[in-house]
């Protein structure tokens, strides 16, 4: 073969990486407000926690992105995860030694939840970013490798969840064992020369993704879109454990088979969205799974029963696993490799402001009124689509034009990015 099995090689440890390290972080993400629920019974920390949680993610992209341009991908991946094990290892062994319910043992978790999400964001971007720099290379392909990820996170959320409520049934501690476990298992397999790749030795900062950014008209309109979806879907995550457990009188189990079932049904849509792409193209595919998306969410809030709520749910999540596959194959094109992990910083920085506010709106909202919230959500978030797909559809043109490829001699990448 003449052209280079660099970014396949490296695949399956890319792969491999970013399973684990979704995985732990899929856990501890649904279970620390349902830690914070059952030991409270309080909706409102519920919310507090689902802020808590997010707000220093979006601190994280303040440094994470300028971490991976000059220090390397790999290398940042690694050591924020060995990090992770140390601070999980560490609560878990706090919670053992305290009581199950208690101001002291809500603080410890509330702690907790803002430093893993601190960290799991900082690990995002370095994979993220080692796996955009191989989707670049395989050019046309590039919408495979963007599904094969998309398929590891959503099936991080099937498993995570479900996981992580089977296990708070056992214990705390048991729980932020298995987070730590699986985030020593990231950064064990980060080895080799996987910890260059990425590096650059020129300043990086987001004040450069920024300017990136501005530079990259059909990019802002992406993130836009993407920010307004995140909202909606935020609202709905937070809303979960209230919905599940004070509406529908379910169990904390219920409420991770909620979202495995909304897992299994966004990978389906993964995989069908991949083929999609192949055969349809890629505007015509996003402007479906992004109507599917809102309409699923206005179900969400006027489901009936929990049987109803559950497929509602996995209808939102089957639309947003396939539009994240069109959207990151678009985004891969746009940003390009100098300064990628500053520029992707700032984008999900806007993205995941949404997230916070999410979390707000839940710790205010009374319960009553949380599906009124949702419905509001939905609407927003079916108006900020439709823009953000006519202002993409103006810069088409630069959506369009793929990276150069590594080697023009050899155009037949795309079978070899089907080994996932």
């Amino acid at each position: 073969m003449i052209s280079s099995p660099a970014p396949i090689a490296g695949l399956p440890r890319t792969y491999l990486m970013r399973a684990t390290d979704a995985l732990a972080s899929a856990t501890a993400t649904y279970a620390i407000p349902l830690l914070v629920l059952v030991t409270t019974g309080s909706t409102a920390l519920t919310g507090l926690a689902f802020l808590l949680e997010w707000a220093p993610r979006l601190a994280a992209f303040s440094f994470a992105g300028s971490m991976v341009d000059r220090w390397g991908a790999g290398r940042v991946f690694r050591q924020s995860n060995l990090v992770r094990t140390a601070v999980v290892t560490l609560a878990g062994a706090v919670l053992l030694v305290l009581p199950g319910a208690g101001t002291t043992t809500t603080c410890v978790v509330l702690a907790f939840g803002a430093v893993s999400g601190l960290l799991a964001e900082v690990s995002f971007v370095a994979v993220e970013t080692l796996g955009a720099e191989t989707s670049r290379r395989l050019g046309n392909a590039a919408h495979r490798v963007q599904a094969a990820q998309t398929g590891i996170d959503q099936g991080a959320m099937l498993v995570g969840p479900l996981l992580g409520g089977l296990l708070l049934l056992a214990s705390p501690t048991l729980l932020l064992t298995a987070v730590a476990l699986l985030a020593l298992t990231a950064a064990v397999t980060t080895s080799g020369d996987i910890g260059a790749t990425g590096h650059s030795p020129e300043p990086s900062s987001l004040l450069t993704g920024w300017a990136t950014l501005r530079r990259t008209p059909a990019l802002a309109w992406l993130v836009g879109g993407l920010a307004a979806s995140n909202l909606a879907t935020g609202v709905l995550q937070a809303a979960a454990p209230i919905t599940v457990i004070h509406h529908f009188h379910y169990s904390t189990v219920a409420v991770g088979s909620v979202w495995s079932a909304a897992a299994v049904a966004s990978l389906i849509a993964v995989w069908i969205s991949r083929r999609a792409i192949d055969r349809f193209g890629i505007w015509p595919v996003g402007a479906v799974t992004a109507a599917v998306s809102t309409t699923a969410c206005l179900a969400t809030a006027l489901a009936p029963s929990f049987a109803t709520y559950t497929v509602a749910v996995a209808a939102v999540m089957a639309g947003e696993g396939a539009m994240t596959v069109v959207l990151r194959t678009l985004r891969s094109r746009l940003i390009p490799a100098q300064a990628f992990g500053s520029t992707l910083a700032v984008t999900i920085i806007l993205v995941l402001l949404p997230l916070p506010l999410a979390g707000v709106l839940i710790a205010l909202v009374p319960p009553a009124g949380i599906p009124h919230l949702l419905l509001a959500c939905a609407a927003l978030q079916g108006l900020a689509l439709s823009a953000c797909f006519a202002g993409l559809r103006r810069h088409r043109a630069a959506c369009d034009l793929p990276h150069p490829q590594v080697s023009p001699l050899r155009k037949e990448p795309a079978p070899a990015a089907d080994a996932v």
